[in-house]
This record gives structure tokens, sequence and C-alpha cells, in this order.
């Protein structure tokens, strides 16, 4: 493999999460009288850290959101991933395996909360396949995607320059961070359109593709 190693999105990449999560956003948002529908909320907060959601609100209407909003949702979310049955996304199960059998290191560089990606993975499994240490959240910097902050954090941890590491995204904004990042990155358009994941290093729609692509 050509790469050192390979940084992970989390939600939609690893954890069929997506779905769930924009539908609990988009209706509390409605709820406090901002009205999104749930493909607003993919266009506009996907891939994002939770401070994008104060700040577009903000700027579009002049009101804050409720001191309790992160919280508030953050127990929203994780109640939906139990009652929907979480799963991770398919073929993950094996390219993991596929990456440990070839000795090659990941991570998880991810714009949601340490307790939301743990979550994630606990109810789906994936946490066999994720050291603590290599979990890496928004929380973890000061500004997140579609900053460089996250990946470049990241591959400091992980001990890799970043021009010897991968990014596998399925967001604009995560795309951008990896560029931001001197990073290729590959665009997964399970839920995006490829023509939305522009200047990647190549477009996937099946992980099972992924280790020929990264060979």
């Amino acid at each position: 493999m050509r790469y050192e190693l390979v940084i992970f999105d989390n939600d939609g990449v690893l954890v069929d999460s997506e779905p769930i999560s924009n539908t609990v956003l988009a209706g509390y948002l409605t709820e406090l009288g901002h009205p999104t529908s749930y493909d607003e909320s993919l266009r506009d907060y996907m891939g994002a850290a939770i401070h994008r959601v104060h700040d577009l609100v903000e700027e579009r209407t002049g009101q804050k959101l409720p001191e309790d909003f992160d919280e508030e949702l953050h127990r929203r979310t994780l109640g939906a991933f139990q009652q929907e049955r979480l799963a991770a996304v398919e073929g993950v199960d094996e390219l993991l395996g596929s990456l440990v059998a070839d000795g090659v290191a990941y991570c998880v560089a991810s714009s949601g909360s340490h307790q939301k990606i743990a979550a994630g993975h606990r109810n789906t499994g994936l946490d066999q396949w994720f050291e603590e240490e290599w979990i890496f959240s928004s929380e973890d910097v000061g500004r997140g995607k579609p900053a460089p902050d996250l990946f470049l954090h990241a591959a400091e941890r992980m001990g890799v320059a970043p021009e010897r590491c991968v990014v596998i995204e399925d967001s604009p904004l995560g795309v951008e961070a990896a560029r931001a990042a001197g990073m290729d990155v590959y665009g997964f358009t399970s839920m995006m359109p490829a023509d939305r994941l522009s200047g990647v290093t190549g477009h996937f729609s099946d992980m099972r593709q992924l280790p020929e692509l990264l060979a």
C-alpha cells in the first residue's frame, strides 16, 4: 500500500448513522422554530461539528440556539441510535480486517463527540477494531471540518506525515478539510453524489472497492 495511515471519517463512512442523525437534527431545529428538512440538514450540516449548526442558525435568523441544545441533541441522537438498530456500513468489517492483515495503520477522525463515536462503535460491534488512542474527535481541536486541524492532529498523534496519509470521507466539508491538510482523499458516494465531492483523489460507492484503490 502506498499510504502509511488511513484516516476514516466515522458517520456515514464506518457507521451508517447519517440518516438517523440528520433526521433527528432536522426535527429538533424545526421544533425550535427553525424549519429544516432532512435534505437541508444533509446539505448544510453533514460532516460538520456542532458549532456549525449554531453559527448558521444565528447567521440566518439572528437568534441563538438554547444553551442546552448540544446536550439535548446528543441525548435524542443516542436514543435514536438505540431505537433504529444502528448498523455498520456494509463491507467495513471486511475492509478493516484487510488493513489489519496487511499491517496498515488506521484511525478515526470525526466531527462527532467521543461519546457519540463510542456509542456508534459499541452498537455496531466496530469497537473491536479500534483502540481508544486511534479515535479523534473535533472535541480534541479548536476548529472542526472544513478546517484541517482535526486531520493534522490525528496524523501527528499517529506519528505519520500528512503526505503519507489518506482520508476516507463522504461529505464536502470533510473533503475540503482533508485537502487543506495536504492529504489524499477518497470520496465515498453512498449518500452524497460524486459531483458534490469534488477535488478528491477518487470516488467509490462500495467499501469492498477501497483496498484496490489504496493499493
